[in-house]
């Protein structure tokens, strides 16, 4: 990378996972952040104004961000897209407003790297996570011709309850996963809340998240999809079955998961395969990627979801409890960071990513 850093504009700044993009790009090396949007409610404000009393996470607001004035980021857009190289989207409107603010941007030859939801079923908008399907950085190619866009671009992060467990059914590919039940216990900072703000969670577990569950099922099949004549096609295996529930847990989600192979393998083998996954964009020498990418826990108690939610400074995996099932054959738990890998990390890595590859 030359010493210039590329122009970084922030759609939702002011919202949990907008906060979050702050915090990681402070001092990041190749992004430098120069605008912050948010809803009219803000705009105005310098962003300090704006997240004062709300500001969620230990590090303060870095100097430099915190002096930025928050712009509207539906009727700022072209103010916005003349400042920036691309942007990051974390807007909290409905999926229609947000899909229609997002292909506005890209339409004016800004790249959108979205946090959100809204494309994330659109066909030809890639779902990336990096270590597992980078090469379909060719929708981006696909998308551009089907919208005469030039410049301009949509990527989408998939939904934070796969990240945990995804990865490591990438991992066990040689075997085969036909069959997955995955139940997942998800920490209230999905839902854009703290213990502050959601009072009802102490000393309970809600057993519904709505739409949760069909994103966790659905979005591994685009993920796992392969690119034909022009087109993206969902794989068809393995099968999915998710129960989604929210736990009293500030950060992380973790997951139990129960599978079956059409390959026999042990548990040295699973082992093995889940130690040894060979990154596939380690050569890029991204500044957010985790290295090891996935790590295995021998301990009959870990992960565990305070402990390990920060492996890899929050971009990591970690497995264990790889044991027999009775039911499928094999089960074991994993965890991930939702806030970091699963939400705005993820959109990070994504973006550096796309840098390597010519794309920003």
């Amino acid at each position: 990378m030359s010493e210039k850093k590329i122009t970084v504009g922030i759609l939702g700044a002011t919202g949990m996972v907008g906060q979050r993009f702050i915090t990681l790009l402070a001092e990041h090396p190749w992004f430098n952040v120069v605008a912050v949007a948010a809803s009219s409610r803000s705009a105005g404000q310098t962003y300090a104004e704006a997240v004062h009393g709300r500001w969620n996470y230990d590090a303060p607001v870095p100097a430099h961000v915190g002096t930025l004035k928050v712009l509207d980021a539906v009727k700022d857009a072209d103010t916005i897209c003349e400042q920036v190289n691309f942007v990051f989207s974390a807007m909290s409107l409905d999926k229609a407003q947000v899909r229609n603010l997002e292909a506005e941007y890209a339409s004016k030859n800004t790249p959108v790297v979205s946090n959100n939801s809204a494309h994330r079923r659109t066909e030809d908008v890639p779902l990336f996570i990096p270590e597992i399907n980078h090469h379909h950085t060719e929708l981006i190619d696909i998308q551009r011709k089907n919208r005469s866009w030039e410049k301009g671009f949509i990527t989408a992060k998939p939904n934070c309850s796969i990240q945990s467990y995804v990865p490591v059914i990438e991992a066990l590919n040689e075997f085969e996963p036909t069959r997955v039940a995955v139940s997942t216990f998800q920490a209230i900072s999905g839902a854009g809340k703290t213990f502050d703000t959601y009072p009802e969670i102490s000393d309970n577990i809600i057993p519904y998240i709505g739409g949760e569950e069909q994103k966790s099922e659905d979005e591994p099949l685009k993920i796992w999809g392969e690119i034909s004549d022009g087109e993206l096609k969902l794989a068809d295996s393995p099968v999915i079955s998710a129960t989604c529930v929210r736990v009293p847990v500030s950060d992380g989600h973790l997951v139990t998961v129960n599978m079956e192979l059409a390959k026999q393998a042990t548990k040295e083998d699973l082992i093995d395969a889940i130690n040894s996954y060979e990154n596939p964009i380690a050569d890029l020498d991204l500044p957010s990627a985790p290295s090891p990418f996935l790590k295995y826990f021998e301990e009959d108690d870990r992960p565990q979801t305070k402990l390990d939610r920060d492996f890899g400074n929050g971009m990591g995996i970690t497995v264990g409890r790889l044991r027999e099932d009775p039911v499928l054959g094999w089960k074991f738990v994993a965890l991930s960071h939702n806030t970091i890998r699963g939400a705005a990390g993820g959109a990070v890595l994504t973006a550096e990513m796309l840098v390597k590859k010519g794309y920003l």
